[in-house]
């Protein structure tokens, strides 16, 4: 593990000097209510009366932060030919790696129904294998750029604005990137600035927070959805979302990096995606549930995977995307389901699929996914506020994307000179303990068969802890 305590110390002063600081610009700002704070995510039952439109505290401003550590481990797994060097491997050696984020969400109400939200955060650490070697990789707290010492970044800076249309009167509680108050049923949303699409798009109460619930990239969001992202799962854009009874329909545009896989943002424009997502909620019985329909296209300057390996042919060297890139598209579409079960059990669909002729841009190589899952709270056993989950993820890779990595291609996360491919199958379970209100530790396993479409290699055994901690 490269984590090292002069580093950990380091992390922790970055960490109490931004708080401080934030805290010191926010003691000024307006005097306020005391609120309640929540499980990202996951919020818990209040200590008093639940918020309602007649009870609710109208804020002008919140803090909210949040400290998570994640360290995952692998056995030794069967790989029978060696490493090639410069390849985007899993390595079949035992490894164990830590990632340590904090997070620090600021909310500042402009007007009535305009705020305005910064997240500033501190990130130290690495993946296994510095988060290569598995389409769908086995922890969403690992960035595609691993580091040893602590650094700041600005993830979020957004202005949330609601129209009111009518309808009920809700009570929205203070959380982090929340400021209480209220709003009508029927509404428009309107947010601006930094952020993520998944903040968004592609949402499921049961499996979206890897701080939460489960940490496999292909569990938390649809695999296939190449959604726009730097390397920290950030970009900038717009969207829009309109509530009306039982139906939110939301559209949005977004900036591509710069070339595929960069952490890097033209301003312009000229690379982008389109998203739209259409959500249906539902009662069976009495038990609640939604489902989503969502479609994008990346419109950017990328390169096919048979310009590639026709690039390879012609040249005799290994297929190269820079080689051919030119201004494309490529469309995706993703079905997402929630549904309780049960008081206490709920279950979780997501199936995506994109054309798989290009090359991906911003997330990971999968062309189709399906994921079942399950997610039961503590409750039958006396542990209310514990969780337990598990899914079965199945990725694939298209026919031109096998060929691309088969001759030697690279990709954002896989890529290891050869490919004698196979679906990549996962199992993930986790169980969480809620310890106290602003403490969890949560047990993680996953076992992934045929990391990155490799049918001679896997499967491979990883073994998790996360602890969480929030204020």
């Amino acid at each position: 593990m490269r984590l090292q305590p002069p580093s950990f110390l380091l992390f922790l002063q970055m960490v109490l000097a931004t708080a401080a600081c934030a805290a010191t610009a926010l003691a000024h700002a307006d005097d306020k209510v005391p609120v309640e704070k929540h499980q990202l995510g996951h919020p818990l039952p209040h200590e008093g009366p639940e918020p309602t439109p007649d009870n609710v505290v109208t804020e002008n401003w919140n803090f909210f932060g949040q400290y998570t550590n994640v360290t995952q481990w692998n056995r030794r797994f069967r790989s029978p030919r060696p490493v090639i060097e410069d390849t985007k491997t899993f390595l079949p050696t035992p490894q164990r790696e830590s990632t340590n984020d904090a997070t620090f969400f600021i909310g500042l109400r402009l007007a009535p129904q305009t705020e305005f939200y910064i997240n500033p955060e501190i990130d130290q650490g690495f993946g296994l294998s510095n988060a290569m070697g598995i389409a769908g990789y086995t922890s969403g707290t690992a960035y595609k750029l691993g580091q040893a010492k602590p650094y700041a970044k600005l993830q979020r800076a957004f202005v949330r604005h609601t129209v009111n249309l009518g309808g009920e009167v809700q009570a929205l509680d203070s959380e982090a990137n929340q400021l209480s108050g209220k709003r009508t049923a029927d509404n428009l949303v309107f947010t601006v600035g930094k952020f993520s699409v998944v903040d968004i798009f592609d949402n499921n109460r049961y499996a979206h927070d890897p701080r939460g619930d489960f940490l496999n990239w292909s569990v938390l969001d649809s695999g296939a959805f190449d959604y726009a992202a730097d390397a920290w799962g950030f970009t900038f854009g717009a969207a829009v979302e309109w509530n009306q009874g039982d139906w939110t329909w939301r559209n949005g545009v977004f900036n591509l990096s710069t070339v595929p896989g960069s952490t890097k943002f033209g301003f312009n424009f000229k690379q982008f995606e389109l998203v739209t997502e259409v959500e249906r909620r539902h009662q069976v019985g009495e038990r609640s549930g939604a489902v989503k329909v969502l479609a994008f296209v990346n419109r950017g300057y990328m390169a096919s995977y048979a310009d590639a390996v026709q690039w390879g042919i012609q040249n005799a060297q290994t297929p190269d995307v820079e080689a051919v890139r030119k201004r494309a598209s490529n469309p995706g579409a993703a079905l997402i389901v929630e549904q309780e079960l049960t008081p206490t059990l709920g279950m979780f669909v997501r199936a995506s699929a994109n054309s798989g002729k290009k090359e991906t841009f911003d997330f990971t190589e999968i062309t189709r996914s399906l994921v079942l899952g399950l997610s039961q709270n503590g409750a039958p056993w006396g542990r209310a506020q514990d969780t337990v989950g598990v899914a079965v993820v199945r990725n694939h890779l298209s026919k031109s994307g096998q060929a691309y990595f088969d001759r030697g291609g690279l990709g954002i996360l896989i890529g290891e000179g050869y490919m004698p491919y196979a679906p990549e199958g996962i199992v993930e379970s986790y169980y969480q303990w809620q310890l106290s209100k602003w403490l969890a530790v949560a047990l993680n396993y996953q076992r992934v068969s045929k990391p990155g479409y490799n049918y001679e290699r896997g499967p491979v055994h990883v073994g998790g802890l996360r602890v969480h901690a929030e204020f």
